[in-house]
């Protein structure tokens, strides 16, 4: 029989605290996802290339899709 410290059995606690438990929480953590942060450019321009690419390449259809919109929505937002 194997004994567990207190540190072992409250591993993989922590993560459940970063997950909103109620709506209000959730609601929160959604708006505060959508504060104006100043971001560069070319990581705009780099990470919309790289969705590009792998929609192209994505063997998952529902993937493809999802992958071609948010690069969609990128380019959008840096014109």
């Amino acid at each position: 029989m194997s004994t567990t410290t207190p540190s072992q059995r409250n591993l993989g606690r922590g993560v459940s605290t970063l997950i909103p438990q109620n709506a209000t929480d959730q609601a929160m953590a959604a708006l505060a996802g959508l504060e104006t942060v100043p971001v560069h450019v070319g990581l705009l321009q780099a990470a919309t290339l790289l969705l590009e690419e792998s929609a192209r390449t994505a063997a998952d259809e529902s993937a493809k899709a999802a992958l071609a919109k948010t690069a969609a929505m990128l380019r959008a937002a840096m014109s």
